[in-house]
């Protein structure tokens, strides 16, 4: 049934969190190996999709659906283990300074950690006796026992702990677990008890401390962390640790944290002079280097081509707006914590916009529009500002100014389905460009006690556009996660989750669907019967902002960007001084050819300036001697290692576009 002109949703959000559930599942093959991911799950989940072998296609792509049921982070022994482990280090802690008042101390995708208020401060090495300590209670094979009780017992139990108490106090009124999270139900309140150490804890745990292998096990990190994630409350010390069932795996996992380390996209921003933050500018409001500025243009040309063929048309918007628009689309006042204050200007209240959505509909709803207009595709790479706290800034990843690749898609019932596939396409297309083989589509759902306060106060249409959604992904058979109580305020949505190259884990972007904000802004569309229906509208953004998506494939690529995309294609290098004005004259003509080029004449010795390259990732170095002058050619150096001596400049030309023009991975 359509969405008629007088259905406009009441609706209310808050600020939503991803308390994500992963689960291993098995992929599809890929080059003849398995994989594990790490991904949410439902009662309706599918194993994440995995595309084939960069190279040509043989025949159809072959899509694996399979029924197998999944088991649950929750209830795989992991997730058993590494919640053991938590409690055997606050034991440690414990017993190591008796002052301490604890908290919380949840597994976490790869591993736990337990907050502290500790009477003294604890470093990096404590860490060594904390751990030596875990494995002696480990060693003792002590058995981890249950027991239900009312929350005065508790409040016995946990007197003098004011977190426990707290915790308690909210498990009785009902609403919260015990690490916050809403409940639909009130909880038992439950301890679990191992050798000297009591918990406020809901398990599961293992049967005995010798299910936990000693030798697996390792304290990682400390950092500081706000008690219930308020910067008004206390700051807590937490202490990150990881557990694993073998020593190879733990080993595995230490060795993808050191690629990772390497690949750390602050650490390549720097040095590859992508990015700049400047204190007097102020946090998270990223400097674009000339470098970034480069990548940052060809991933906007990708884009627009892309969006230009499949029917977009690009609009601009201002980077501010009255208070009255966001009142109006319902991000105030629920948003405004994420929001930057107001500036007030001859009376009147503006602030800069967080998202681009609000401005895009009043484009739409600025003619009348027919249902023979629709779809109507409005794409913009829209910078927006939002509040993130200082604590929560982390490199490009999360940041206060963000470039976004957005787009809305005003369509009719029956165009929904081809138009959200036809996004979901577009991702897979990106995905075979950047070289992303792994990565799972989550279908986020609302839940019924949410309403009216987290998500649009309309169940019928949550339940028709979810299952809309839902039946889309089926019929084009993209494999898909679902997570219930992860939607967006007004509507279902697919997230995408992407691995980099060493196996670590982005969140990269959305595909939403919205049935409430046009009707809250009157959009509408005269039908085929010449009665105006409200369209249902398609938030995307495949490309993520450009500082997410930088940061990544900084990450990714580890700095090697293919040649197309990388901020100098070549570097010309003359041995001596001599082929200095040849060089130059490579560079006049590369440039013209659309190669971006640089010529190094400093006084450096050839192989200092192809250190210099090299450490600049340069894809190709142009070494330049007498006898390439004299014969008007040039010795190659590829980034890989690979080399050719005295070829033509024009063969050199012809490679270099080939790779540029067709956008492709190989050198």
């Amino acid at each position: 049934m359509p969405l008629s002109k007088s259905e406009t949703p009441r609706f209310a959000t808050g600020k939503i969190g991803w308390n994500r559930v992963i689960a291993q599942v098995l992929s599809p093959r890929i080059s003849g190996e398995s994989f594990l991911f790490s991904a949410p799950t439902g009662a309706n989940a599918m194993p994440p999709f995995s595309k084939g072998n960069q190279g040509e296609p043989e025949g159809e792509e072959e899509i694996s659906m399979s029924n197998q049921a999944e088991e649950r982070y929750e209830d795989s022994i992991l997730y058993r283990i590494r919640h053991s482990a938590a409690h055997v280090m606050a034991q440690a802690v414990l017993e190591f300074y008796p002052e301490t008042k604890y908290s919380i101390g949840p597994p976490v995708e790869n591993g736990f950690y337990y907050d502290f208020d500790l009477p003294q401060p604890v470093v990096l090495e404590d860490l060594e006796k904390i751990e030596k300590r875990m494995r002696q209670i480990i060693a003792g094979g002590h058995t981890f026992v249950k027991k239900v009780v009312s929350a005065e017992e508790a409040r016995q139990v946990f007197k003098g702990q004011p977190y426990k108490l707290e915790l308690i106090d909210g498990l009785e009124k009902g609403g919260l677990d015990e690490y916050g999270n809403p409940l639909a139900e009130k909880p038992e309140i439950s301890l679990y008890q191992s050798d000297t150490f009591t918990d406020l804890c809901r398990g599961p745990h293992v049967e005995t401390t010798r299910q936990i292998n000693p030798s697996a096990i390792k304290l990682m990190s400390i950092a500081g962390a706000y008690w219930r994630g308020d910067e008004h409350n206390k700051m807590l010390t937490r202490i990150y640790g990881t557990a694993w069932r073998t020593p190879d795996e733990l080993k595995n996992y230490l060795k993808m944290l050191e690629e990772a380390k390497a690949r750390d996209h602050r650490k390549l921003g720097k040095e590859l002079e992508i990015y700049i933050y400047d204190e007097e500018v102020g946090p998270g409001l990223p400097l674009w280097l000339p470098h970034g500025g480069v990548v940052i243009e060809e991933l906007e040309r990708l884009a627009k081509e892309m969006e230009e063929k499949a029917g977009y048309l690009r609009v601009r918007t201002p980077h501010l707006a009255k208070e009255d628009l966001f009142v109006h689309s319902g991000h105030l006042p629920y948003y405004a914590e994420s929001m930057y204050p107001p500036m007030e200007i001859e009376g009147v209240k503006y602030y800069v916009k967080p998202m681009n959505c609000p401005m895009h509909h009043k484009i739409y709803g600025s003619k009348p529009r027919s249902y023979r207009d629709l779809p109507i595709r409005l794409a913009e790479y829209g910078t927006c500002y939002r509040y993130e706290k200082s604590g929560e800034l982390f490199g490009l990843m999360r940041v206060r100014s963000m470039q976004m690749n957005d787009a809305h898609i005003y369509v009719t019932e029956d165009q929904f389905e081809e138009e959200f596939m036809a996004v979901i396409d577009l991702y897979k297309k990106y995905f075979d460009l950047f070289g992303i083989e792994k990565f799972v589509m989550r279908l986020s759902l609302h839940n019924k006690e949410g309403l009216g306060k987290k998500y649009v106060d309309n169940e019928r249409l949550w339940l028709k556009t979810e299952e809309m959604v839902r039946r889309a992904m089926i019929n084009g058979k993209v494999p898909f996660v679902e997570a219930t109580n992860e939607a967006a305020f007004y509507g279902p949505k697919v997230d995408v989750q992407i691995w980099s190259a060493i196996g670590k884990e982005f969140t990269l972007a959305t595909n939403q669907v919205d049935f409430a904000q046009p009707g809250r802004f009157n959009l509408a569309f005269m039908n085929k019967e010449g009665v105006e229906e409200t369209p249902l509208c398609i938030h995307r953004a495949p490309l993520s902002t450009h500082e997410r998506f930088v940061g990544f494939l900084l990450e990714h690529y580890a700095g090697n960007f293919p040649v197309w995309l990388s901020p100098e294609h070549v570097r010309v290098i003359p041995i001596t001084d001599p082929q200095n004005e040849y060089a130059e004259k490579i560079v006049s003509q590369l440039r013209e050819e659309g190669i971006r080029t640089s010529a190094d004449t400093s006084a450096q010795r050839m192989n200092a300036k192809i250190r210099s390259a090299q450490l600049m990732k340069v894809p190709y170095m142009l070494v330049v001697g007498e006898n390439e002058t004299k014969a008007g050619q040039v010795s190659l150096r590829v980034r890989d290692g690979s080399r050719a001596d005295n070829i033509p400049l024009a063969e050199f030309i012809i490679r270099a576009k080939d790779r540029i023009t067709k956008r492709s991975s190989t050198m």
